[in-house]
């Protein structure tokens, strides 16, 4: 293990191939740092490092997190607080030095294309079963479908008289998350092959947030479960069916009558296609 900086709510720790934050327990740390747990962050997630002065002699640490990366971050969207920013650290100012220190060694480790988006996604989220209570549904996540149960008081006619809604994960192509800190609050499902109404209050594939449904630390975790499967499922139905050994035969048959293939490298390939299991 290696270096250890402690700030006021939580804790970095430089390992050998990431950086793992732990975060505090109090009152005082934010529920959303609650909810994720500890989290950590393979270096190849991180674009940057930033060191900056703070507030009443305090020097700040922010890890920028590299664009794709971070099902959580992709789904807050821009939308967090500065306080519920999972990659800033707030230090004592006399720690300034050991700070600086953390950002030099972690900015060494750092890759050549770590300004380019991620290919996939890199931090881990909360997994399912999951679920979340909003305004006007209740909202269920089993791992392969989300699940709208309509609450009799808080929805609309609308969504009342669709009756309980399911959309498996082959359904969507992502999820919106609006803050329920700000105007608008919701939970929508982007879906494939239709566009549900622009109204969340009458889409029947969001759930609207409001006072006491659908805090932050409840509802993001929850988005980033839905999006970091969704890409998931994505990323694996893209990659090409194995060829079974007929199909790689043939293929080596075309290759070495286009003379792209000596006699030699056409049977050595022949040979350990045959032999290969599937």
């Amino acid at each position: 293990m290696g270096d250890v900086l402690a700030g006021n709510h939580a804790v970095w720790e430089f390992d050998s191939d990431s950086v793992l934050i732990r975060f505090a327990r109090g009152m005082r740390t934010p529920r959303l740092f609650h909810a994720v747990g500890p989290r950590r962050i393979p270096f190849e997630a991180v674009s940057g490092v930033a060191l900056t002065p703070g507030k009443r002699d305090t020097v700040v640490l922010r890890a920028v997190p590299r664009p794709g990366a971070d099902p959580l971050v992709e789904a807050a969207a821009g939308q967090l607080r500065e306080v519920c920013d999972p990659y800033r650290l707030v230090l004592p100012g006399e720690r300034a030095p050991q700070a600086a220190a953390f950002a030099d060694a972690l900015l060494s480790r750092l890759g050549p294309d770590r300004a380019e988006p991620a290919e996939r996604f890199l931090v881990g989220v909360p997994r399912p079963p999951l679920l979340l209570k909003a305004y006007d549904a209740r909202v269920g996540f089993d791992g392969s479908a989300i699940t709208f149960h309509w609450s009799r008081t808080g929805a609309t006619s609308t969504k009342w008289k669709a009756c309980d809604q399911r959309y498996p994960l082959s359904a969507l192509t992502g999820v919106e998350w609006r803050s329920p800190e700000g105007p608008g609050g919701h939970l929508r499902l982007l879906l494939r092959d239709a566009a549900g109404d622009p109204r969340p209050d009458h889409d029947l594939a969001a759930a609207v947030f409001g006072m006491g449904y659908g805090a932050v630390h409840e509802s993001l975790p929850f988005a980033a479960a839905v999006l970091a499967a969704v890409r998931g499922r994505a990323a694996m139905s893209s990659v090409p069916r194995a060829r079974d050994s007929g199909e790689r035969l043939h293929h080596l048959s075309e290759l070495h009558s286009a003379g792209l293939l000596t006699d030699a490298e056409y049977a050595a390939l022949r040979d350990r296609f045959t032999t290969e299991p599937l």
